[in-house]
């Protein structure tokens, strides 16, 4: 049964969704609400994303197709409910036509309903797991999906003489993507995987799980941690000693993330990973990123989710080219599907099948570069689907 509260919600929306066809060509302004964990465990992701829509707005303007674009930036603190609620007070309340951002999966996953009732697109900028887009037809993603770079490093491993791995994943939806699709490539390359953990998400201790990857003694260890929870593993691993043992570390580019890498130490050298972006990407485009990103942001370098606002950015702008203005959400969504364009991290599309992105994923190896630490690029997969949508 439907609360009070929930029917009224509802009803908002539906009226909210009715007006937006009528108010689109005669509104001067497209306001675009950006939810971000700007506050928590997560802060890192929205403080990369808005960094990011910053510094498109400042480079393309703040008008496209003759409408103003006004950004309001909500903090959600990685708290499903608070999106929920935020979600839809911007889009009652504040008239947005696009909302966007999403640091985790349970955060994308409690806006769809309110995107679907409301007939608003919802970019999502960060949460990477496959189901996303399938939640609602008004949701596009611009980063990447976890399945994409656990499967090319599960690839790698399984091509490279690994032979035995374990796993270790934090213990939500992304988690067990990476998991599987690591499992699944791996294991079609003559790997075996020996043991898999799951750490909570929730005030993460990885040490007693470490203990056990030493123990069973792998020849690798495979993880995959949400943006920002590296340096927390990366603490306890050598604590536990794992950085001399022989173990190899591999992972998705979550782990050694752009924003927290030098803060790692000389045990993240010759960590390998796979990853749609990594600062030290050798393009002109993404060289020209990185100077204007650190420029505007001292002390501070793009990360992988740096990109998915950048280029979300990108999308809502040449959408709303391609409708002349028109903030119609399902004629917004319908312009996206796609839009293919060289981002900073390379060529990427948006599958007009699935609303999901297409992009290279790329195999990196952290060195030490002028006293800093970077990822390498040694490897790339051109024009990775999500797997999770193609079986």
């Amino acid at each position: 049964m439907f609360t009070r509260r929930a029917i009224f919600g509802i009803c908002a929306l539906a009226l909210a969704a009715g007006a937006s066809g009528t108010q689109a060509f005669a509104e001067d302004t497209v306001k675009i609400g950006l939810i971000l964990p700007m506050t928590g465990p997560s802060a890192s992701t929205g403080r990369q994303i808005d960094a990011a829509v910053k510094l498109y707005m400042a480079q393309n303007g703040a008008t496209v197709a003759g409408k103003k674009i006004e950004v309001i930036v909500k903090d959600d603190a990685g708290v499903a409910d608070t999106t929920k609620r935020l979600a839809q007070e911007l889009i009652v309340n504040d008239g947005v036509k696009v909302i966007a951002g999403f640091g985790l999966t349970p955060l994308a996953l409690a806006a769809a309903p309110i995107a679907t009732q409301a007939k608003v697109p919802e970019i999502v900028m960060a949460a990477g797991t496959s189901i996303i887009t399938e939640r609602s037809p008004f949701i596009v993603r611009t980063s990447f999906t976890v399945p994409q770079k656990a499967m090319v490093i599960g690839q790698w491993a399984g091509k490279n003489g690994i032979g035995k791995a374990f796993s270790l994943v934090t213990d939500y939806a992304p988690g067990l993507d990476a998991e599987k699709w690591f499992k699944d490539a791996f294991t079609k390359g003559g790997g075996q995987v020996i043991g898999e953990a799951r750490v909570p998400l929730a005030n993460p201790d990885f040490s007693p799980f470490l203990q056990r990857v030493a123990d069973a003694k792998p020849n690798a260890l495979f993880v995959f941690v949400p943006s920002g929870f590296g340096a927390i593993f990366a603490k306890q691993f050598v604590e536990r000693g794992l950085d001399k043992s022989g173990i190899k570390l591999i992972a998705t580019g979550d782990l050694p993330d752009d924003d927290i890498l030098n803060g790692f130490g000389d045990a993240a050298v010759g960590l390998i990973s796979a990853d749609p972006y990594s600062a030290a990407h050798p393009s002109e485009k993404n060289k020209a990123y990185v100077a204007a990103f650190q420029k505007a942001n001292p002390n501070m370098r793009p990360n992988f989710m740096s990109v998915g606002g950048y280029d979300g950015m990108h999308v809502i702008y040449e959408a709303l080219k391609k409708t002349g203005g028109d903030a119609d959400g399902t004629k917004l969504v319908e312009a996206m599907k796609g839009l293919s364009f060289e981002s900073p991290r390379g060529p990427i599309t948006i599958d007009p099948a699935t609303r999901d992105i297409i992009q290279n994923v790329y195999l990196r190896k952290v060195e030490k570069v002028n006293g800093a630490l970077y990822n390498i690029e040694f490897g790339a997969i051109d024009q990775v689907k999500d797997p999770g949508k193609s079986q």
